[in-house]
């Protein structure tokens, strides 16, 4: 026998537009309890709003607004319909209760993707257990405007309370409507931004962009940049391998956005794949040569493999293209200074500090460089600048006590130790040196215990500083008794002990 085609028909979902419809015919039917569940955004539930009153004008129709967390929904719907007459309650806002429990694996979009939570959310466990009372005391139409992951959550974790329903809806979502949205979105996002978010926040944004991508009037170009924007979103969460799997999926909308390989490249940098991030890096230069970014970002690359040279290059390319750019000096400073060419290093930390003199960075590496070349006086000035912009470097603080350390200002010293001690006490050079110029002063005992403490958290560096002393003990006495002699006073130590 023949399969009926039109029967397949019947189980298709219906069209958004006809959804709407539906609903609104149910919704003028309906009198007395019903439940009713619509998927929409944020910015449709708020059309939705203003627009069923003009469609249903025989209804006394009311909006309940949430906008933060909550574990009981019963007390605000009975203390917002107390004394007023109401046939349809439209209720918005009940994700945020729900944003905290979403635990979802970000490796791929799946429309609709739900997670397997072994625990219940208080809001919806209380709803599974209010249910009759939401029916015997509130003779009207219960409206939720939700994404789609909150009625999943219904359907999984509130199935007593959703099995009342009186039907599930899904709003018209038109092309101008996707543009706005998108738009709205990608004109916000901001990475620093993004950093200040709690958890629920970023869970939010992430469900967000997820709609906007499942949407079928979303163009391609446009699928990229939110693909991007969800790499960054999830890069500020540390989920570090889901963001490159967005990076990578946004150069299969557009294998030619420069912009795309450099974000995949610090993608790939967060987990440490650097010979490929520079291949990332390296096509989005091929794609536009005067890219300052990739630039910039290909010298880090280079710096943390060690190859500093070739990182000096990147960064003068970076130079040539933004001169004004106070983080390449910077880093071209550093490059310069680790090859051993202090004085042409602090020329580049002179431009990056006059380009920004707040960057407590460039101070730093500088009074680094001072150091090395032993102008101790100069290095400490710079240090103290570092520390005017950033109180917590706890290595300036280590690295101005070296320097007071080597002019014999050892009451100074130890208070710089003690200050980088107070910020990272594990730091056990800090330990050692703070001993150091402890018993200078003639404070055995202190200077004794602070060693010991260096010692206890890294063994490994007392015993190659003992190895660096044996050294030179032998040095100093082959110089002053030759060869030979040294043997005969090593032989009688021995005999000795």
């Amino acid at each position: 026998m023949s399969p009926n085609l039109s029967d397949w028909d019947d189980d298709l979902p219906p069209e958004p537009e006809e959804a709407y419809q539906d609903l609104l015919r149910a919704l003028k039917r309906k009198s007395g309890f019903g439940l009713f569940f619509v998927q929409c955004t944020p910015a449709e539930a708020d059309k939705f709003i203003v627009k069923l009153p003009q469609e249903i004008p025989q209804k006394k129709i009311a909006v309940l607004r949430l906008v933060e967390a909550i574990d009981n929904l019963y007390q605000p719907v009975a203390e917002f319909v107390k004394d007023k007459q109401i046939d349809i309650l439209l209720i918005k806002g009940l994700e945020y209760s729900l944003y905290k429990y979403e635990k979802r694996s970000f490796g791929e979009i799946t429309e609709g993707q739900f997670s397997n939570l072994t625990s219940v959310p208080h809001i919806l466990n209380h709803l599974n257990q209010q249910r009759e009372r939401f029916r015997d005391d509130f003779p009207i139409s219960f409206v939720f405007l939700s994404r789609s992951f909150s009625i999943n959550y219904f359907i999984h974790r509130a199935p007593d309370f959703f099995d009342w329903r009186s039907g599930v809806f899904e709003l018209p979502t038109t092309p101008e409507v996707v543009e706005q949205e998108s738009t709205r979105l990608l004109l916000e996002g901001d990475y620093k931004e993004y950093l200040k978010l709690r958890p629920e926040e970023k869970i939010e944004k992430v469900l967000e962009i997820q709609d906007l991508l499942a949407e079928k009037h979303q163009p391609e170009s446009r699928k990229a940049s939110l693909l991007l924007e969800m790499g960054d979103l999830l890069t500020t969460a540390k989920e570090y391998e889901a963001a490159l799997t967005f990076y990578d999926q946004a150069l299969k909308f557009q294998l030619d956005n420069h912009q795309a390989w450099d974000r995949r490249g610090l993608g790939l940098s967060n987990l440490e794949r650097y010979e490929e991030e520079i291949v990332s890096y390296d096509k989005a230069i091929e794609i536009k040569p005067d890219y300052h970014k990739a630039w910039y970002h290909r010298g880090i690359a280079l710096k943390d493999l060690g190859k500093w040279k070739e990182a000096l290059a990147s960064w003068e390319k970076a130079i040539e293209i933004k001169p004004n750019d106070d983080s390449s000096w910077n880093w071209q400073g550093n490059a310069l200074n680790n090859l051993g060419q202090s004085e042409e290093a602090i020329i580049c930390y002179d431009q990056a500090i006059a380009l920004n003199p707040n960057h407590p960075y460039a101070w730093y590496n500088r009074g680094n460089a001072l150091f090395n070349l032993g102008r101790n006086e100069e290095a400490i000035a710079s240090y103290d600048q570092a520390l005017k912009f950033k109180a917590d470097d706890y290595e300036a603080w280590y690295r101005k006590g070296n320097a007071l350390f080597n002019l014999g200002c050892n009451e100074e010293a130890i208070a710089s130790y003690d200050q980088a001690l107070k910020i990272k006490p594990d730091y056990h050079e800090a330990w050692y040196y703070q001993g150091a110029a402890l018993i200078k002063l003639g404070r055995w005992r202190e200077g004794n215990n602070s060693i010991r403490k260096a010692s206890e958290i890294n063994p490994d560096f007392m015993n190659a500083l003992l190895d660096i002393q044996k050294k030179h003990i032998i040095s100093w006495f082959q110089q002053k008794f030759g060869l030979q002699k040294l043997v005969r006073i090593w032989i009688s130590f021995l005999r000795l002990i």
